[in-house]
């Protein structure tokens, strides 16, 4: 990356001969981030991971001409390398963890090699997925992701979860983990909606940089947009009992929408997300992530942390929240969901407290993470199922 303190900077390939010190941005014309890579046998070729378009795509780079070619699109690519004349690379996507797959330098002849998990998958049953697009802030093409819940039956109104993913500058994408995976909404009867915001990373770097100084602004309006699309596109989705989720920037916008969405929920899941912009800054470990977000510091440029801060809305939250958090979270600390949880209380809010004192930001552990959706499911079936 290129540009200092801004953490979702565009990747770019760099060749530089060895020995010597003459360095070629290889992909500086390339509006995408490739992260895994590999040489071709020749060395005339990359072989590179980026995501793109709510995928992680596999493509070839011509090392003289820069050149980029697809070979595989769809799915979430990792760890390409050569063997016998052919690429190797791990491939998931939203029905199935990663197994092996091959294909020929030209993009054809795709094989799986492995199907390690194909008696797990069918023993656990899985939600048929599909992306689609929709007119998003000022007009712009957003995507959208919808899991339909197991067992789908057309004829039947489904409940909705609402995932909003985190980062901000991050996607759900289509590839299967261990955290915030749809498939256990769908396993739980719901259909899970899922759209890749304003700021959110493979589809260009000005969609991606667009959020700077907008946490609460085109987000927001591509949520919202994006909610109707689906339920106008999906006539099964119930959007009389939608529930929305979040964690980081997701349980911020949970916030956010608590204050200035409030009648659209009939419930809420907030994990470790900030209430207060301003005092977030001097909790965080992550300064330079604000400071670049915020257009500077809280003393610099106030206005920058008050412009969507959520604690400003807090008189019009009404809808019953489940706010989670984590003691050794040190980058959204869990003095944040406390105050969450004691808004909600002293408002008279129907909310819980779920508090892992041997979690960080993420819910690591096993056990934990049984309880975490335990819990979570038991709260959307609570006030979206009765």
């Amino acid at each position: 990356m290129t540009r200092p303190v801004s953490e979702s900077d565009r990747f770019r390939i760099i060749l530089q001969p060895w020995p010597g010190a003459r360095r070629r941005a290889l992909t500086e014309n390339w509006d995408r981030s490739p992260s895994s890579i590999c040489f071709s046998s020749d060395g005339e070729t990359i072989y590179a991971a980026a995501a793109n378009l709510g995928q992680k795509s596999l493509f070839a780079i011509d090392v003289k001409t820069a050149k980029v070619r697809t070979l595989v699109r769809d799915g979430r690519v990792s760890s390409p390398s050569i063997a016998s004349g052919r690429i190797v690379y791990g491939l998931s996507n939203l029905r199935s963890p990663v197994e092996l797959y091959s294909v020929k330098p030209n993009g054809g002849d795709v094989r799986q090699i492995t199907r390690i998990n194909a008696a797990k998958i069918t023993a656990a049953r899985t939600g048929e997925y599909e992306q689609f697009t929709f007119r998003g802030w000022n007009g712009e093409t957003v995507y959208c992701y919808v899991v339909k819940p197991v067992d789908f039956e057309p004829a039947k109104k489904y409940p909705v979860a609402f995932l909003i993913h985190g980062g901000p500058q991050g996607s759900f994408g289509n590839s299967f983990h261990y955290r915030w995976n749809p498939q256990a909404y769908a396993g739980a009867g719901y259909a899970a909606v899922m759209v890749d915001f304003h700021g959110s990373t493979g589809y260009g770097q000005r969609f991606t940089d667009s959020i700077r100084g907008d946490w609460g602004g085109k987000p927001l309006e591509d949520l919202q947009k994006g909610l109707a699309a689906a339920l106008k596109r999906y006539p099964w989705m119930d959007g009389d009992r939608v529930g929305a989720l979040g964690a980081s920037f997701g349980g911020y916008m949970i916030n956010w929408v608590a204050g200035n969405w409030p009648d659209r929920f009939r419930c809420l899941v907030n994990h470790d997300g900030n209430l207060d912009e301003r005092m977030a800054y001097f909790d965080t470990e992550e300064l330079w992530f604000p400071e670049w977000d915020h257009l500077g510091t809280p003393w610099d440029n106030p206005a920058g942390y008050e412009k969507h801060n959520p604690v400003n809305y807090v008189r019009n939250w009404k809808t019953p929240m489940l706010v989670i958090h984590g003691a050794l979270d040190f980058r959204v600390v869990d003095t944040q969901g406390l105050a969450t949880f004691n808004a909600l209380q002293r408002l008279g809010i129907p909310s819980k407290l779920l508090y892992f004192p041997d979690e960080n930001h993420w819910v690591l552990k096993p056990n934990n993470s049984i309880l975490w959706h335990e819990t979570v499911i038991a709260w959307l079936d609570r006030w979206l199922k009765q």
